[in-house]
């Protein structure tokens, strides 16, 4: 199949939080932080691609760009050739700081193939997500980009699915982020190959838990967010973030590493007045971001005036 008449895709997708302390690569959070992007089919085979904010410096212009790549491997399984496009990219999600970077431009490119294909006036979710998860390897941030709000993600043989759930409107995310970044394969590689029993029992329960403190009982969040399965493992390398974790719990409040790090998600419960003072606490060169839950990836077409 391939497309005479060029049309435009432009695909809004939100940064996502994935374990949430004791999920680990099964619960993601999407926040109100996006990166936004245009594609459009060209008649002839060139690749144009326009990078403004986040990376506009350093990420690539050609085939290497993971949009791009998304974008084409995508479109083969929907049945649609690409040859010419032009991207352009507006990005406000911080790379390298475990913020689901790479899974918001994955899903950017496999929502942009999918209503890209004729006949598709609206975003098949499930096939998304299962696109998706398959480029970037793991469900976790995907499913909270796809789908918004609290995504509980799993594996059904070789394809990803996932169950979105509302969150409860006293909970206000505020999200801590670092000037430095930290390579998520660092990350994994400090993780041991076996935990102690008890230790994958108590972070099991503790995932249940969290999901009804998210959901319905915002004040047993600090409970909840305990884990023992790879926040410890990973402390060490990222000393500013373990300090910060800390203080945020000795306060009362439930932080906890989002992603593989290094920045940090606390989850504030609204009308405790705990917001107000989170500023005095940051390491220098950190800065913060009060946001929502977002609603997650939206996408509109529109076609190129003659």
């Amino acid at each position: 199949m391939q497309l005479t008449d060029p049309v435009s895709v432009h695909v809004r997708v939100p940064a996502t939080s994935a374990n949430l302390g004791p999920g680990f690569d099964a619960l993601g959070l999407a926040l109100s932080l996006y990166d936004e992007a245009t594609v459009t089919l060209r008649p002839d085979n060139q690749v144009v691609i326009d990078i403004q904010g986040i990376g506009a410096a350093s990420l690539p212009r050609d085939e290497d760009h993971l949009l791009l790549r998304s974008l084409r491997l995508a479109a083969q399984r929907f049945g649609l050739h690409v040859g010419g496009v032009e991207i352009r990219v507006r990005n406000a999600i911080p790379q390298g700081r475990g913020l689901g970077s790479s899974a918001a431009t994955i899903t950017a490119g496999v929502a942009a193939a999918w209503m890209l294909v004729p006949g598709h006036d609206r975003l098949d979710l499930a096939e998304i997500l299962a696109v998706a998860a398959h480029i970037e390897g793991h469900p976790d941030n995907v499913a909270a980009c796809v789908q918004g709000g609290l995504a509980i993600s799993w594996r059904s043989g070789d394809r990803a699915a996932a169950v979105a759930v509302p969150v409860h409107r006293d909970i206000e995310p505020v999200l801590f982020v670092p000037a430095f970044e930290f390579s998520t394969d660092t990350a994994r590689g400090l993780l041991p190959a076996t935990v102690p029993h008890a230790d994958a029992a108590f972070t099991a329960g503790r995932a249940a838990l969290l999901i009804h403190a998210l959901t319905a009982a915002p004040e047993l969040l600090l409970e909840a967010t305990e884990d023992r399965l790879h926040q410890d493992y990973r402390a060490a390398s990222m000393p500013e973030t373990t300090l910060l974790l800390q203080r945020l719990r000795r306060r009362g409040i439930a932080g906890v590493v989002s992603g593989a790090g290094p920045s940090l998600l606390a989850l504030v419960i609204a009308g405790t007045g705990a917001q107000s003072n989170l500023e005095s606490i940051l390491p220098p060169g950190w800065t913060r971001h009060r946001l929502e839950v977002s609603a997650g990836v939206d996408a509109a077409v529109e076609f190129a005036a003659e």
